[in-house]
């Protein structure tokens, strides 16, 4: 309640004081005093709101400064802020369109290079695959060298056992034929053969083909040891000199006497039962193969000979270089 209001009531009371009964007088007075009371709380209520809007005031009048300050700072901020943004927009621009230059670059150069290794990569799968075949070829040539290899072990061990064979041969011929060496028989081992020759003194008769009982004998003790070496070959070839034969009747000429009188050494061979037939051959040379010359008697006495040839057999050694 405001003081002009109080003033009011206070003047109607006293108008009417006189009025009124006493007992009106003292509820209107009892009225006025809690009226007075109230009024005076007011007031102590209205000052005590006085004071407390000043300093609520007083105290938005400092924070509306702060606020400004706090404007102002964020207003700063928010410029620097700005400010920053704008420069890390145009680097980021001129970056991005860096990167992008660059980027193009990069695909570009990428795509050399993808194509580079592309080419690169056939060209090495071609040379892999060529290199394979290469493997492949040469895997080939030493499997084939290994079995060369393999047949050239084998083949050397056969031709070392036919040396062995052949020399064994020769030493029984020697041992049989010791009581005829020295009288125009010889017995010799070379290139792998065994060569007996018998010089016609020996076996014939001048201008004969008919060998005689020496002759004979030497023959005979020949094929005892061929017939215990059936893996021989026997070749008989009969030589003469180059005095022209000039006896008639069945021979015509030296080539002639010479293979009648090989032919006579294999009649004797074969009343052998051992010796197989078919690895004996008769062949007449004449005069054409002479190891002396025959310029002197002496080098005649030597070409007019038989020589038995001993070979020893190769189908062993041709099955291997047919392989």
């Amino acid at each position: 309640m405001t003081l002009k209001n109080l003033l009011f009531i206070t003047a109607i009371t006293l108008a009417l004081s006189s009025c009124v009964s006493g007992k009106i007088h003292d509820d209107l007075k009892d009225k006025y005093d809690a009226l007075k009371i109230e009024n005076a709380s007011l007031m102590s209520k209205l000052d005590n709101d006085k004071g407390s809007s000043v300093i609520g005031l007083e105290k938005t009048k400092t924070d509306l400064e702060n606020c400004k300050r706090e404007k102002t700072q964020l207003a700063m901020d928010l410029a620097g802020a700005q400010s920053k943004y704008d420069r890390i927009k145009k680097d980021y621009d001129a970056l991005e369109a860096n990167s992008s230059e660059n980027l193009t670059e990069n695909l570009d150069r990428n795509r050399t290079l993808l194509a580079e290794l592309e080419e690169k990569e056939r060209l090495l799968n071609a040379k892999e695959a060529d290199l394979l075949a290469q493997v492949k070829t040469l895997q080939k040539a030493q499997d084939n060298l290994d079995a060369s290899s393999a047949r050239v072990t084998e083949l050397e061990g056969i031709i070392a056992a036919k040396e062995a064979q052949m020399s064994k041969l020769k030493n029984a011929i020697s041992a049989a034929l010791t009581t005829f060496e020295g009288n125009g028989l010889t017995v010799e081992q070379r290139d792998g053969k065994v060569y007996v020759s018998m010089e016609n003194k020996l076996l014939f008769e001048s201008g004969s083909w008919d060998v005689n009982t020496r002759g004979r004998e030497a023959v005979v003790e020949l094929g005892k040891v061929l017939g215990d070496n059936n893996e021989i070959a026997v070749l008989i070839e009969g030589h003469t000199d180059n005095v022209p034969y000039g006896e008639k009747g069945l021979i015509k000429n030296n080539w002639d006497l010479s293979t009648k009188r090989a032919t006579a050494i294999v009649n004797i061979l074969t009343e052998n039962s051992a010796i197989l037939k078919e690895n004996l051959t008769a062949a007449g040379r004449g005069e054409y193969a002479p190891i002396a010359s025959n310029t002197t008697s002496e080098g005649k006495a030597k070409n007019r000979r038989i020589e038995v040839v001993l070979t020893p057999k190769l189908d062993e050694i041709s099955r291997l270089l047919g392989e």
